[in-house]
This record gives structure tokens, C-alpha cells and sequence, in this order.
């Protein structure tokens, strides 16, 4: 009789104990829920700006990928237009893209199908950018090249010009063009940082070129690996100039232009900002939905698509784990981050 009542009280406790439990799951419950429809709503209401896609270039077809790291999602489009082209650069959601064959250059834009076509140009070992989008008369291209260590050429081109113009400049200290150079317009201005870390200026308006008297950015001996002058990001952001060096084994390090003292300073934050790194143009932005804050995303997707590689100057490391990269192995033509227009959710 006792052991009856002995195990008729544990049950009552255990239904008492269960019903608890469910009671506290249902109020968690109940409080995600709420906490998600107030997500929802905040989202709703905060204007939140549009990710750069990461487009990649096919080495055969007409198929192009554009990943969008914010919902990890992948889209493709037959752009037949641009079949046999290199990519040079993008800007506010346009494409610049070179024939080497015909020598012919042209804006193209992946959203619209929009073609803006240029004067012939021949390029050779250098890289191009352009100031802003060509739907703006102000849109000037610029490119330069060295012909010896002491001389280069400076070559710009109008939009709506019919051919190029190339001037020649002497320079005061060693400046040497590459593929690997990196390129930003900035109140301005065009930066042109080398290879081996010298960053040239020039002024459209009053044309004029200089490379500027700042000792290239002081990396880590480290750092003197394999490939590392290729593994180097340049992105403009508010009028300030930023420079990212990578080592495959080590965390990456961070460089912005002090104009005043003429030195790059080393930067340990990103000041919450998000850095969309790719080799031949780069893009800053904030409030995004989705993406960490103060990171570095690469141009490489991992895990069938799901991940994009990033790096986190909050947490020191780079998502996901042990994802270091030799970036100076990658092809810099294969791909590059570009912007679509806001609120624009897919290809029709």
C-alpha cells in the first residue's frame, strides 16, 4: 500500500515537473515569437542597403553566377554580350569589360543589359577604373603604364570622346605597373598603389600625375611569403583610403592613407563597416542585413554556396574556421564584386 502511494506521488511529480517544463517552453516560445515579429518589423522599418554580388566569370559559356552573400543565394543569367571579354573594373552596379582580341572596350551593365561602347584602347600589363557611373557626363576612364622605371604613360579617356589620350610623366620615385596594381577614385582623385607598395596620384582636372613620398605600408617580416605583394585589397570609404595586406597563415592586416603625415597608419578596426574585397575593385558599405559588421569579405564561396570567406576584426579570425587563403594563387579576372540596384531581388 505504502509503495502504491509511493510511486502514485512520484508520477503526480513528474506530470508537475513536465507540465512545468511545458509551461517554460511555451513561454520561450512565445518570446521568440515576439522577439522575431519585432525583427521583423525593425527590418521592416530600417532602410537597409543592398550587398554587393559576387560575379563570377565563366572560362567557358555564356553562364554567369552572381552570389548574394547577405542570403546566400546564387543566381545565373545567359549574358552572351560578353562573350570573349576580360572584366577591368565596376562602379555603381556597371561593368567595364575589354576584348583583347578587337582591342575594344565598353560599360555594360548586368542588371539593365544597358551597352555603353568606348574608343579602342590597347591594354597591355596595366589595370583601368573609371571615376563614376557612365550614365553621368562627368564618367572619365584612367589607366597608367610605366615605360621605364623613371616615365609612365597616363592615359584618359572622356566619356563620349573618340579616342584616348595618352600623356607621359616623369616620376621622382620608382612606380611600376602590373595587373596586381589596385585602383580607387577618391575626392577626385585617382590612387594608383604598385606592387611593391608606392602609390601614385592622379588629377584629372589639372592634369597632373605624382607618386606620393609615403614609404610603402610596413607589413610583418612574415608577411614576406609566397605571392604576398598579390594578396592586397585598396577600397575608398567617406573620403578615406584603406589598404588590406593577406598572408596565407596570418590574420590579415589593415593600412589607411594619413594624408596630414603622410604615412600609412595601421587600422585594428573597420569602424563597423563591411569590406567587399576583390582584386581588380572593392566596395564598402554598412547596414546590411545578414553580414557581420567590422569584416572583410573575399571574393571565394565555400560549402556548396553557403559561405562566403570573411574575416572579423571583432573576433580576430576568419569565418568559417582555419579558411586562411593565398589570395595572390587566385585568378584576379575569375570574379568581382558588383553592386545591384536597390531592391533588386533576382534576374526575370
Amino acid at each position: 500500500m505504502a509503495g502504491k502511494k509511493r510511486r502514485k506521488l512520484k508520477s503526480l511529480a513528474e506530470t508537475n515537473t513536465e507540465s512545468k517544463r511545458m509551461a517554460l517552453k511555451g513561454k520561450r516560445e512565445k518570446s521568440e515569437l515576439q522577439t522575431w515579429r519585432w525583427h521583423s518589423v525593425a527590418n521592416s522599418v530600417r532602410v537597409v542597403n543592398q550587398s554587393p554580388w559576387l560575379m563570377y566569370f565563366p572560362k567557358y559559356g555564356n553562364l554567369y553566377e552572381f552570389y548574394d552573400p547577405s542570403l546566400r543565394k546564387t543566381h545565373s543569367i545567359e549574358l552572351p554580350e560578353l562573350n570573349g571579354t576580360r572584366v577591368c573594373y565596376t562602379k555603381d552596379g556597371w561593368l567595364l569589360l575589354y576584348r583583347p582580341r578587337s582591342h575594344r572596350m565598353f560599360f555594360f551593365n548586368p542588371f539593365t543589359r544597358e551597352v555603353i561602347k568606348l574608343p579602342r584602347f590597347e591594354l597591355t600589363y596595366q589595370i583601368v577604373a573609371f571615376s563614376c557611373a557612365p550614365t553621368s557626363t562627368s564618367c572619365m576612364l584612367f589607366t597608367v603604364k610605366h615605360i621605364s622605371p623613371t616615365i609612365v604613360a597616363v592615359s584618359t579617356c572622356h566619356l563620349g570622346a573618340t579616342e584616348w589620350v595618352t600623356v607621359n610623366y616623369q616620376n621622382r620615385l620608382p612606380f611600376v605597373s602590373s595587373i596586381w596594381n589596385k585602383l580607387v577614385f577618391c575626392n577626385g582623385l585617382f590612387y594608383c598603389l604598385s606592387l611593391t607598395g608606392w602609390l601614385g596620384v592622379f588629377d584629372p582636372l589639372e592634369r597632373i600625375w605624382s607618386v606620393l613620398a609615403v614609404p610603402p605600408p610596413k607589413c610583418p617580416e612574415n608577411f614576406f611569403a609566397k605571392n604576398w605583394w598579390k594578396g592586397k585589397f585598396m577600397a575608398e570609404h567617406k573620403g578615406e583610403i584603406s589598404v588590406i595586406y593577406t598572408c596565407s597563415s596570418e590574420n590579415p592586416i589593415m593600412f589607411k592613407l594619413d594624408r596630414v603625415n603622410m604615412v600609412w597608419e595601421e587600422m585594428k578596426t573597420l569602424d563597423g563597416v563591411i569590406l567587399f574585397a576583390s582584386f581588380l575593385s572593392s566596395h564598402c558599405r554598412t547596414d546590411l542585413y545578414g553580414l557581420m559588421r567590422n569584416s572583410v569579405y573575399f571574393p571565394k564561396v565555400r560549402f556548396y554556396g553557403k559561405r562566403c570567406i570573411s574575416y572579423s576584426f571583432d573576433h580576430h579570425r576568419y569565418y568559417p574556421r582555419k579558411q586562411c587563403h593565398d589570395w595572390g594563387d587566385q585568378d584576379p579576372f575569375e570574379n568581382i564584386w558588383i553592386e545591384p540596384p536597390q531592391n533588386f531581388s533576382s534576374f526575370t
